[in-house]
């Protein structure tokens, strides 16, 4: 999953949020430098994408993919739930998204100081272009594909894969809506089993 998706799937603590939105940028067991529970939110992220990977309408989705993106279309696929999961965000939270995502923005900015060193630097960079907000459209979507694109010299051509889900939208939303109700049942047992190793009460 993308940044959105792992964000909401960390619950209400802040700290667990901000572990999970930058675990990516924490190798291995480098994760016990850190505070508690940003450490729960980097466990907790590392578990949602080993179920997501091995989820079957997640390869179902990437399989739609494989042929024009090969490896990539992990990474296309995550960035396409996150679009699904901003699209439908009143079904999952009563929180209006921009509200959900600056409170988060704020954060973010309080505790920057805490985050690993990639993050650090395009944290202010994702603020000031809203990424989270623009996953919300598919033109929002073609600018994040446009950068990633941009960032793999162009050797990905993920830039190209709004093409197939405009051609297949309603299938990639509803594998989306079926898969996530399985990811957000075993996302909020997973951070209880965590929390608990923890001791975190």
């Amino acid at each position: 999953m993308n940044f959105l998706a792992h964000i909401y799937l960390s619950g209400d603590n802040e700290h667990i949020a901000i572990g999970n939105f930058s675990a990516d940028g924490v190798r291995g067991n480098k994760y016990k430098s850190y505070p508690k529970d940003i450490q729960i939110g980097i466990q907790l992220h590392r578990r949602i994408d080993t179920f997501t990977d091995a989820h079957p309408l997640f390869r179902q989705c990437t399989k739609r993919l494989h042929k024009g993106y090969g490896h990539y279309s992990g990474v296309i696929v995550d960035i396409f739930f996150d679009h699904f999961l901003a699209k439908n965000w009143k079904t999952y939270s009563d929180i209006p998204l921009d509200i959900y995502i600056a409170d988060f923005y704020k954060s973010l900015t309080k505790n920057i100081d805490v985050l690993p060193p990639r993050f650090k630097r395009i944290t202010p960079i994702m603020i000031e272009g809203n990424w989270l907000l623009s996953y919300a459209t598919v033109e929002g979507i073609q600018i994040v594909l446009n950068g990633m694109n941009h960032r793999t010299k162009g050797l990905s051509k993920m830039n190209e894969a709004t093409k197939e889900l405009r051609e297949h939208y309603d299938a990639f939303e509803a594998d989306f809506t079926l898969f996530f109700e399985d990811l957000r049942a075993f996302s909020v047992l997973k951070r209880i089993e965590i929390e608990k190793q923890f001791n975190l009460k």
